[in-house]
């Protein structure tokens, strides 16, 4: 039985992954432990705190398959200690010549953050390698419809046209920022935790510094300026990275379930057949990984807001905000792998139907091409003037069914004192509208460094 739909047989692929649920289910947080307790032993015999000897017959069993977890969780629950438990039940695999070198002048923290920086460092792993797998599709998508002409939308009505190449482009660039915020991200949160009763590193003596040095280089680790107890920014700054990254991919999500809706059928999420949308209406096709989406990413963000609370703690240690960290990080980390692996399958199989794109555009009767218009007015009479006329047309126009060639002529807006029919005709050109659309998607492709296209933009010369 499970209660978190994490850990749910039926459930999990919804909610996480094989590959970052191995990291924290007991099996996977107790071995890491070990490792750091492993670890330290060996550090602290490289500085002369303990003796060789016992370090090596720590390392040597350290390995959660020679414990058993019942005993674990039992010595945890009557001890009220987070450690206390594992260390007694380490102690007892151990000759007594290395027992009591376990632990030696350590603190709870001391194990539990550490092992939040090898969190953070093969989460991030798996974060910056399946947001270059997004990054990917979404330049695929940007380069395959570089000139496929749709509604730009603005309040959720149509606009002015864009091209659905632009639209993946701010995808993928925006994608591409996250991955360089992880990487800048990383020395500042991957770094051991090694201070102690309250972090002064009082119990090493003159050895501190040095055993902190060693302890560091033997987890690939980088060493703080000073231990980090009661400084939570590293974690808060992790949760937040990742609520981040699956705000952007809910944007997405969401972007594509509007597009697909059938009333306007621009888009269409892959869809496995077999797949069932409802159980009552055996018509429908849900976008179940678009809305998925931003179920995850609403969760990951609200915890981001539950480690920023995390940083007000009080004095040199304080166990109310670190403790929530315990369900927060986890729970951002596994939610965040499922996203990545939604949002890579929602982009490399996503339908683009460039027909239905340009029919919903040309359905608006050349109202979305208002601006092109005011701007040739513009040249006349001023903007203003021309935007206050521009719209007293359309406004008429649209409460009388014209279309906007037709509003602008009933204006006295085309003609003698207002644009030539010429004119008229290349401002109602939507792929002259464009503006610089396609070369922001050149720029896009270039920085991914891909070639981009050696077309000249619609409209140009």
């Amino acid at each position: 039985m499970t209660a978190h739909v994490t850990d749910s047989v039926v459930y999990r692929h919804l909610w996480s992954t094989p590959e970052l649920h191995a990291v924290f289910d007991d099996a996977g947080r107790t071995q890491a432990w070990l490792d750091v307790l492993a670890a330290l032993a060996e550090a602290q015999a490289a500085v002369g705190l303990v003796p060789a000897p016992a370090a090596e017959a720590i390392r040597a069993h350290a390995r959660v398959e020679l414990l058993d977890l019942d005993e674990v969780a039992a010595g945890t629950r009557a001890s009220g200690h987070s450690t206390l438990g594992l260390i007694r039940c380490l102690r007892a695999l151990l000759p007594a010549s290395a027992s009591e070198w376990v632990y030696y002048g350590a603190t709870v923290q001391d194990v539990t953050d550490t092992w939040f920086a090898l969190v953070m460092r093969r989460v991030l792993d798996v974060v910056e390698r399946d947001l270059a797998r997004c990054e990917a599709a979404a330049l695929d998508l940007a380069d395959r419809h570089r000139d496929t002409l749709m509604s730009g939308r603005t309040h959720g009505q149509p606009g002015l046209p864009i091209t659905f190449g632009f639209k993946a482009a701010v995808w993928a660039s925006e994608l591409a920022r996250h991955r360089e915020r992880a990487a800048q991200a990383r020395p500042r949160l991957e770094v051991v935790q090694l201070g102690g009763g309250l972090g002064t590193m009082e119990f090493w003596g003159d050895d501190a510094l040095d055993l902190l040095d060693a302890f560091a280089a033997r987890l690939g680790l980088g060493v703080p300026d000073v231990p980090w107890i009661t400084a939570r920014d590293r974690v808060a700054e992790f949760a937040t990275l990742l609520a981040m990254v699956t705000a952007t991919l809910g944007k997405i999500g969401n972007e594509i379930y509007e597009l697909q809706r059938p009333e306007l059928g621009e888009l269409g999420e892959p869809f496995t057949p077999g797949q069932v949308g409802s159980i009552t209406m055996p018509h429908k096709r849900n976008p179940e990984l678009a809305e998925h989406l931003d179920t995850l990413g609403r969760v990951v963000r609200s915890n981001a807001g539950l480690a920023v609370e995390g940083m007000v703690a009080l004095h040199e240690r304080d166990g109310r905000g670190w403790k929530a960290e315990w369900l927060l990080l986890p729970e951002s980390s596994l939610l965040t792998g499922a996203a990545l692996g939604f949002a890579a399958r929602l982009l490399e199989g996503l339908q683009v139907y460039p027909a239905r794109m340009r029919a919903n555009f040309d359905a608006q009767r050349g109202y979305p091409l208002s601006e092109p218009v005011m701007r040739l007015l513009a040249a006349r009479i001023g903007k203003h003037a021309a935007h206050e006329a521009v719209y007293a047309a359309a406004m008429a126009g649209l409460d009388s069914g014209d279309d906007l060639a037709a509003a602008l002529r009933a204006a006295g807006l085309v003609g003698p004192s207002g644009v030539s029919e010429d004119e008229l005709t290349q401002a109602l050109d939507p792929a002259r509208a464009l503006g610089a659309a396609t070369a922001f998607v050149d720029r896009v492709l270039r920085r991914a460094g891909r070639a981009a296209p050696d077309a000249p933009a619609p409209g140009s010369a």
